[in-house]
């Protein structure tokens, strides 16, 4: 056997003995599930997807289903998961899909990489999944077992070093007779596998490894360091009051815009830090407060800043007719949990429930 044959046999005969085999969107042709499963997989563990995956398939069983949705019904199934623009792309991919396909989910990675939201390895995956296709993945834990393997130095993120991870992992594509359909599906769950559960970014378990023999990492002493971290850079830091409006019971949110981060989820109304809470309510609801409360700070971490939110209990005075403002609403305990919100706006209403009742 060559070097590149060796590696991808052992890698299909390791996932079909030790490999994962029973997960909900596993053993189907399902070109609609199988993209549901690899986008919500998109830097989130399989844990934490599946009680997702098993809900969201539920509420929207087809693309047509998902296509014929409201967006803020698919952020409400979304809400909890993060990274939210994935739930606007799969949206917008659904309605592709039923507009430009006829409701037909393509199966081949030309076509799938038009859809929003899935990129070259996302397509390929799904493809030698759903139709046997043959090619490439190269998502975070491929990535991490090919730069061991082949003792590929820098940082993925820099796109030399993705372009040399993505020769490798093309050259090592399992060719006739392994490169037929079924035993490409089961390299390319292999290699995600391995990645996972074997090849850790800590205690990579080599002694299970099926090509640990031929990894540099592990001959020259060297995987701790590979793949190399990404480059240390000071992250910007933001700060920001959250108004907790209460009024009998109810708490008013405001729905994000559609961009931007946590876009078309419902959040708090926000203030510059500083800002005066007095002139804000009067000035943007024309309302008043009969008690203001400072809780403690939160902390929460982005891509690429750290926001820290000040929030502020107010229990609302006068108010206009008692209703909201456009793009507003107010919600009982409840409903404002099951709102579709980002996981820190949630943890702020359980704290505000909790509140509630020990008020009661």
């Amino acid at each position: 056997m060559t070097a590149k044959s060796d590696f991808a046999a052992r890698v299909i005969a390791w996932q079909r003995t030790h490999g994962r085999h029973d997960l909900p969107w596993q053993n189907t042709r399902d070109a609609y599930r199988i993209w549901l499963s690899e986008v919500m997989l998109q830097q989130t563990q399989v844990a934490t997807v599946l009680p997702y995956y098993d809900r969201f398939v539920a509420a929207f069983p087809t693309v047509d289903a998902l296509a014929a949705a409201a967006l803020a019904r698919v952020l409400e199934r979304w809400s909890g998961l993060g990274y939210y623009r994935r739930a606007h792309h799969l949206h917008a991919a659904a309605r592709m899909v039923v507009q430009q396909h006829g409701g037909r989910f393509p199966s081949d990675a030309t076509t799938l990489a038009m859809l929003p939201g899935v990129g070259r390895s996302t397509a390929a995956a799904i493809a030698a999944f759903a139709s046997g296709e043959r090619g490439a993945i190269l998502d975070g834990n491929v990535r991490r077992v090919l730069a061991r393997h082949r003792g590929v130095s820098g940082w993925p993120g820099i796109p030399q070093i993705e372009a040399q991870l993505w020769r490798v992992a093309e050259a090592l594509l399992p060719g006739p007779p392994d490169g037929a359909s079924n035993a490409i599906a089961a390299y390319t769950q292999g290699m995600m596998d391995i990645g996972a559960t074997v090849c850790t970014r800590t205690r990579p378990r080599c002694d299970v490894c099926p090509v640990s023999d031929g990894c540099v990492a592990r001959r020259d002493a060297r995987i701790d360091e590979l793949p190399s971290a990404r480059p240390r850079k000071a992250l910007p830091k933001r700060a920001i009051i959250m108004l907790l409006l209460e009024r009998r019971g109810e708490i008013l949110l405001e729905q994000r815009p559609p961009l931007g981060i946590w876009g078309g989820l419902w959040s708090f109304p926000e203030l510059s830090l500083g800002e005066d809470i007095d002139a804000y309510l009067s000035v943007r609801f024309n309302a008043t407060a009969d008690a203001i409360e400072r809780l403690p700070p939160r902390r929460h971490v982005f891509t690429h800043f750290a926001l820290t939110m000040h929030p502020v209990r107010v229990r609302v005075g006068r108010w206009p007719d008692g209703v909201a403002m456009p793009g507003t609403a107010w919600f009982d305990a409840d409903s404002a949990i099951a709102s579709a919100a980002a996981t820190p706006i949630r943890k702020l209403l359980e704290t505000w429930m909790q509140s509630i009742l020990q008020a009661h």
